[in-house]
């Protein structure tokens, strides 16, 4: 099944370097119009119905969540276009949604694209779609909820309901206030970087851990927490005094 694509896109350049690149290397997608501002891509969705849509995060006239703001039940796949780091990655990061970044790689795009062939669960990626929105509706406020891939489906957490995050291997162990457990085919590295402004903080090689959720600290063998839960986190010695000022500041 051919896969129909619009490409919401302020620069012209970008706009024809995308469509080039999914007609020449993805064979599967076929890009039935494109648009350059907020207005005109609200007015191609209300026309067409694609099954994917490229959106620049950047517009001139505004932002791409304004266009998704404007239309009611997307029931189409987003992939996310920035030439920029900005504190919206993050926010899609959140709702593990897909995005690529400027100057684009084929890889990546093929994958993307693969991704968005397979992803069909409608109900599941509007839930994705409305916590990136109500993330990205506060702001500068840090998000309320991350959803997590998990291996027998997408899980929505609050994320002050996190108590820790474990490594597993290649896959991180998220352990939650309620004693469930979710585990997610991402390193721990992700988790650390992504809820690094959230008072979570990288305590040993196999953990990070909320601050909020610490109950006492331990001087025996070594060193170590307890955490809310009753878990027993091992707090690496050069961590010790980092730990310390982080929790002064909470």
């Amino acid at each position: 099944m051919v896969l129909k694509a619009v490409i919401i896109e302020d620069e012209k350049h970008s706009r024809e370097t995308l469509k080039s690149m999914l007609e020449e290397f993805c064979k599967d997608v076929k890009v039935i119009a494109m648009a350059s501002s907020v207005e005109e891509g609200v007015k191609v969705l209300s026309v067409y119905s694609p099954d994917v849509v490229f959106l620049d995060i950047e517009l001139k006239s505004g932002v791409g969540f304004d266009v998704l703001n404007q239309i009611k039940d997307p029931d189409f796949e987003v992939i996310f276009t920035t030439a920029f780091e900005q504190y919206a990655i993050k926010a899609i990061k959140f709702s593990s949604l897909d995005y690529l970044l400027k100057p684009i790689d084929l890889d990546e795009l093929q994958e993307a694209v693969k991704k968005a062939r397979t992803r069909r669960d409608t109900n599941i990626y509007r839930e994705q779609l409305d916590t990136l929105m109500q993330n990205i509706s506060r702001g500068d406020v840090r998000p309320e909820k991350i959803c997590l891939a998990t291996t027998l489906g997408m899980e929505f957490i609050a994320i002050e309901d996190v108590v820790a995050c474990k490594a597993d291997g290649s896959y991180t162990c998220f352990i939650l206030k309620d004693g469930s457990t979710h585990l997610v085919s991402k390193h721990l590295k992700e988790y650390e970087n992504l809820l690094g402004e959230h008072q979570f903080m990288r305590v040993h090689n196999s953990y990070v851990i909320n601050l909020r959720e610490v109950k006492k600290y331990m001087k025996a063998d070594g060193g170590y927490l307890i955490m809310t839960n009753d878990l027993e986190v091992n707090i690496s010695s050069r961590k010790k005094d980092e730990l310390f000022e982080a929790m002064k500041r909470l």
